[in-house]
């Protein structure tokens, strides 16, 4: 028992005196940042990069998806129409003035002789002239009954805006801010087997790619200084954040990270983009350079190699405003 206990220890003490393995280069092992809309879509494939690592830390909200079996929200259904009325229902003082003059030409008619009786051809114009105005009456009320109809039809009959496209309002324009650069096709794996990269939306152009290469070099440099002020310059305030962070983190063991004669070997643009007022350009980079980290206290080597060369790709995506200068605002790992 005594035997396991101290070999636990050996080991324990062992593993405490291992060197803590840190990649140097400003960005290393990671993917984080912002790209805008398409934070959480992976950059277009290229020769250089075929791939690429998802964004992993970004201040960019993700949209939340539609979570399954959620119940749809009932679609609230037209109220019953009422049928509807008649001219007599709607117009009671009418339809008791005609059933008062009906209700006294019959008890007339009755009592007082109907056609012949109590006035001989007087009795009987009389009688007449009783049927005529009832008659008139009632082909006023089957008019206006007719009427009240035919406006009840018109009413429910359904709006011909649909057809005639009169009371249609113009759909909205439903073009998307930027245009959707398609997405290579599987090939042999042979480099110049892809094609060509899609016209970008801003117009990138030489001057542009030595801008990449010039932040690139920068914040390799600036980050090897700890120069938090010089990143600014370089960077988004987001990516500082992360690149205080792992500076922090560094001085909090004693170490410190060297990147020394960066050289960009390749470049190619993945997609560029414009979007809320800003520029946007993902590109692939390869690019050599010297990177090491050492103890502080005694100057000893913890990782890499302050003679050897080592190579790197990533995909750096960079921001820029109106009239502004290019500045990095995402990196990602391949």
């Amino acid at each position: 028992m005594k035997s396991v206990r101290w070999l636990a220890m050996v080991v324990l003490s062992a593993s405490l005196l291992v060197p803590v393995l840190v990649e140097a280069r400003a960005g290393a092992g990671g993917s984080f940042g912002s790209r805008g809309a398409r934070t959480y879509s992976a950059p277009r494939p290229t020769a250089v990069a075929p791939t690429a690592s998802p964004v992993e830390r970004s201040a960019t909200p993700q949209q939340p998806l539609q979570a399954p079996g959620k119940p749809i929200a009932a679609v609230p259904q037209p109220s019953p129409q009422v049928p509807p009325q008649g001219f007599l229902a709607r117009n009671p003082f009418v339809s008791g003035l005609l059933g008062g003059v009906l209700g006294a030409s019959v008890m007339h008619m009755m009592f007082g002789g109907g056609f012949s009786g109590g006035g001989g051809f007087g009795g009987m114009g009389g009688g007449l002239m009783q049927l005529l105005i009832i008659g008139g009456l009632l082909y006023l009320v089957v008019r206006a009954q007719r009427g009240a109809s035919r406006a009840s039809v018109g009413e429910q009959r359904p709006d011909r805006g649909f057809l005639d496209g009169a009371a249609i309002s113009p759909v909205p324009d439903a073009r998307p801010l930027y245009r959707q650069p398609e997405l290579l096709a599987p090939s042999s794996g042979n480099p110049a087997m892809l094609p060509a990269a899609p016209a970008a939306e801003p117009g990138i152009t030489e001057a542009d790619y030595k801008a990449f290469e010039a932040v690139l070099v920068g914040v390799q440099a600036a980050y090897s200084a700890a120069d938090l002020a010089r990143l600014r310059g370089l960077a988004s305030p987001e990516i500082v954040g992360y690149f205080s962070e792992a500076l922090s983190g560094n001085v909090s063991r004693g170490l410190e990270n060297k990147v020394e004669a960066v050289k960009l070997e390749q470049g190619e643009l993945s997609e560029a983009w414009s979007e809320a007022g800003l520029d946007y350009a993902s590109v692939a980079l390869r690019f050599s350079l010297i990177d090491y980290t050492r103890n502080v206290a005694d100057g000893s080597i913890v990782s890499g190699s302050q003679h050897e060369r080592t190579e790197a790709t990533e995909v750096w995506t960079f921001l820029r405003s109106a009239g502004g200068k290019w500045i990095v605002s995402a990196i990602q790992q391949t």
